[in-house]
């Protein structure tokens, strides 16, 4: 049972490396956005189609169920085009930062959703995000947009992380992860037709490179990691879930350093912005696990 435990924990730390590297993705491919997320979810889902179809995965659903899931499918959308979108205006490293805020929504949503109270501490701790947030806007205000969307990005994220944890009583992770990127990529189609540039032939040009990063980011960085992602939550909480993915600002921002030195080097205030914001939702984590364990 223990190495079972140690095993699922040490998946979810591969997932959160994924995680990280996608934003170097996201950076390397040269298309919009909301194009972007639209291939992204469509390669993704002929992917676990395949996957379906090959395994015999039963992907029966009620009309409700579906609904549920088509919800969650927007919610994943959305958070994708703004998190892209944040790197796009700004940086890998800004958007990061921004995504570490994460768990600190987790905080407020998790409640919500399965009727527990707020925990005190986590308001003062949320005000202290709040002045970490502070140093990295005062510091690097030219990126003020990029902050935006990567902020809007981390609720969204965290958002569909606890309504996962909770379709999983119901639901397997393939059948979750398969309706979800279905409704996604069906309301991006429309957005696109009717309030983007329509499906013309400057949408479908698209270099060889771009191909090759979206392919990758498409299986590995999504249709393999979100269905595993998902799965790790039956044995892990959601909070812990998002809570070990806020290492994937740090994952992220170093691979970024590496890699983009000349566009990813930030302030010092940055710097300790981002480490007090990952500090304070750390804290929390540890803080929680040790009242858990003295239940």
């Amino acid at each position: 049972m223990q190495n079972d435990k140690l095993k699922n924990y040490l998946h979810l730390h591969v997932l959160v490396f994924i995680a990280g590297f996608t934003a170097i993705l996201g950076k390397l491919i040269t298309i919009n956005a909301v194009s972007l997320v639209w291939y992204r979810m469509l390669i993704a889902t002929v992917l676990m189609f395949i996957y379906i179809k090959i395994t015999k995965v039963n992907i029966s659903i009620t009309k409700k169920g579906f609904f549920k899931l088509s919800i969650a499918g927007i919610i994943i959308a959305l958070h994708w085009i703004t998190f892209f979108g944040s790197i796009q205006v700004s940086n890998a490293s800004i958007a990061l930062a921004m995504f570490s805020t994460g768990a600190f929504f987790a905080s407020f949503i998790e409640p919500i959703i399965y009727k527990r109270k707020i925990i005190a501490y986590e308001i003062v701790f949320g005000l202290i995000v709040i002045v970490g947030i502070y140093l990295i806007v005062q510091s690097e205000l030219k990126y003020i947009y990029g902050m935006v969307l990567g902020v809007i990005s981390a609720f969204l994220s965290s958002l569909f992380a606890v309504l996962n944890g909770k379709f999983l009583e119901e639901h397997s992770a393939t059948k979750i992860s398969f309706y979800e990127f279905v409704s996604g990529v069906f309301f991006i189609s429309i957005y696109i037709l009717f309030f983007g540039e329509g499906f013309n032939a400057n949408h479908f040009n698209i270099s060889a490179s771009d191909w090759l990063w979206l392919f990758i980011l498409a299986s590995v960085c999504t249709a393999y990691a979100f269905i595993a992602s998902v799965y790790v939550m039956r044995f892990i909480s959601p909070y812990t879930v998002v809570l070990t993915y806020n290492l994937e600002p740090i994952y992220g921002i170093i691979l970024a350093l590496i890699l983009f030195p000349e566009t990813e080097t930030m302030s010092t205030s940055f710097y300790i912005g981002a480490f007090i914001i990952l500090g304070v939702v750390l804290l929390n984590g540890i803080l929680k696990n040790w009242k858990q364990s003295k239940i």
